[in-house]
């Protein structure tokens, strides 16, 4: 197979027009191509308005060995294909309890399923389909329903996302994981695009198929049961407490995948108190920002750009703000070195309420696979450690609770969300109407000064970073771009700490995906569940 490399074209093409350009670089017949398929896609906007599609394409042909080789034309192996390491034997009569089905609980249980391991998957939300009308229904001014809502239920909270699967992390389980969110469903250009993502619509019938899956090789999937206690003897797991509606149970289980999710506040309390070794651990807060979308479009693509041409344009943009107060003479002591960062852009999509617990605002971003809505939403995060809420394991929850009780006092203490535009942020003013940009957060918004609801040293952060980030993107320091606040769910504020994936000092219990603080995003917490599923099967052996 040959691999044709920095293919750039103008337009995006199907398979019948990539073969076409194929023939055309090897200099010969279309005939001659016997396969052909998309290896990678990106954009390439670096020269606006002239925008490349960057092809690199696969081409299996009879006499590859003959054709002249370049930089751009290379042989190409295919990888070896990663494989289950199934235990040779079940071991233990008792199933594996895996607890949560984001994508760390649903890959670990999977995998084991289809090693011939019975599972019992507890998920204290419901299903994907209950949990989409709980979830309408608090966004049209309804009750909040603690146990199912954006954070917690089948499919964990990126079920309301924009469904991004780009990962920082290289490991070899990427490919088997894509592969299968295809097989359930997920559009097949998520095995070659840059930047591939689902969008939330698509998501939750790729949950469903995901679920029927489960089923199907023998797995019992209990919703609305929640993990409520963990029993450990010696070191060792004995049982677990299952709080069903009020209803308490008990399972005896020695090995229990724990998968909560960053959100799961209750359940990682309960670790504390049996004596799990957790420590608190760096992450980010800050609030959402909302800009027409067609005008990042343009600063993105340049002007004359068609939607039609391109994919909604999203942005990633990052700042460290300067150590040395002499170096800017308007830092704070609280702002100094921060991180400032761009976080879950969501290109024509909204600003959701992402609440958990009553009486707090938590925001997050959304967005179908289409991508065609009005606005484009991106979380612009602030970073902070342990010297910010203290180094005890719960507090870092602690700082994310009176944050997001700050922000439900500001809307008025109905889930509506305080909002404020951007050029009002800049100088510290209250807002009393919005512009051009419309926010789109439900159930509602009410207008204040964002000063008064984040730290000051979260406010500094963010108003220092807005015209960096202008600098990258013209017009992201739009005045009337509309803030919304407040976002602290971006990762866990807490680490469940294991050794070989099992927690440390308690044998039987595999902490993994976002919860177990080692894992961000559906690619990672996925390959973290596989990863988390292989190590107890190892212990099977």
């Amino acid at each position: 197979m040959l691999k044709l490399s920095d293919v750039r074209l103008t337009e995006r093409l199907d398979i019948a027009g990539l073969r076409q350009v194929a023939a055309g670089i090897l200099s010969v017949g279309e005939s001659s191509i016997k396969d052909l398929r998309i290896q990678k896609l990106s954009i390439d906007a670096r020269r606006k308005p002239d925008v490349r599609f960057v092809y690199t394409l696969l081409v299996s042909m009879d006499d590859e060995q003959e054709l002249p080789r370049c930089d751009a034309i290379s042989l190409y192996r295919e990888p070896e294909q990663y494989v289950f390491p199934a235990p040779s034997r079940v071991g233990s009569k008792r199933p594996v309890v895996v607890a949560g089905t984001g994508p760390a609980g649903l890959f670990a249980a999977l995998c084991l399923a289809e090693a011939g391991v019975k599972c019992i998957v507890l998920e204290r939300g419901q299903s994907v389909e209950q949990r989409v009308s709980d979830v309408s229904r608090f966004w049209r001014g309804g009750g909040l329903d603690v146990s199912s809502n954006v954070q917690f239920g089948e499919g964990g909270a990126g079920t309301f996302s924009d469904g991004k699967l780009t990962t920082g992390i290289n490991d070899k389980r990427i490919g088997f994981v894509l592969e299968r969110f295809v097989s359930f469903g997920a559009p097949e250009d998520i095995l070659y695009l840059s930047k591939p993502h689902i969008g939330t619509d698509r998501l939750r019938s790729v949950v469903r198929s995901f679920r029927d899956r489960l089923i199907e090789l023998g797995c019992e999937i209990r919703f609305g049961h929640r993990l409520a206690d963990v029993d450990v003897a010696g070191g060792v797991l004995r049982s677990v407490t299952v709080d069903s509606g009020g209803a308490i149970y008990s399972l005896e289980a020695d090995r229990l995948i724990l998968a909560p999710g960053n959100s799961a506040r209750d359940t990682f309390e309960m670790l504390y108190r049996r004596g799990f070794a957790l420590s608190p651990k760096d992450f980010s807060v800050g609030v959402r920002v909302e800009h027409l979308q067609r005008e990042i479009d343009i600063a993105q693509y340049g002007k004359g750009v068609h939607r039609a041409d391109y994919p909604a344009a999203e942005y990633k943009l990052v700042t460290h703000l300067p150590l040395d107060p002499a170096s800017d003479p308007a830092s704070s002591p609280g702002r100094k070195g921060r991180s400032v960062y761009s976080f879950c852009v969501c290109p024509g999509g909204q600003t959701v309420a992402a609440a958990s617990e009553f009486g707090g605002v938590v925001t997050n971003g959304m967005s179908e696979y289409a991508r065609d809505g009005e606005n484009i939403s991106g979380a612009i995060l602030v970073s902070v450690t342990p010297d910010d809420f203290g180094f005890a394991a719960l507090e870092g929850i602690e700082f994310q609770r009176r944050l997001e009780r700050s922000a439900f006092a500001a809307g008025g203490g109905d889930y509506y969300a305080p909002v404020q535009l951007l050029g009002d942020f800049m100088k510290n003013h209250t807002s009393e109407r919005h512009g051009r940009v419309t926010p789109s957060y439900m159930p509602g918004v009410r207008y204040c000064n964002l000063w008064e609801v984040l730290p000051e040293f979260v406010s500094e952060a963010i108003r220092a970073a807005l015209p960096e980030f202008a600098k990258r993107v013209k017009g992201f320091a739009d005045p009337e771009a509309v803030l919304t606040a407040v976002e602290t769910r971006s990762s866990c504020p807490l680490r469940i700490e294991r050794d070989n994936y099992e927690a440390v000092g308690i044998k039987g219990v595999f902490p993994c995906g976002e919860g177990s603080g080692y894992a961000g995003g559906i690619i990672s917490s996925a390959v973290d569940g596989v990863k988390c599923a292989e190590a107890v099967a190892s212990a099977m052996k």
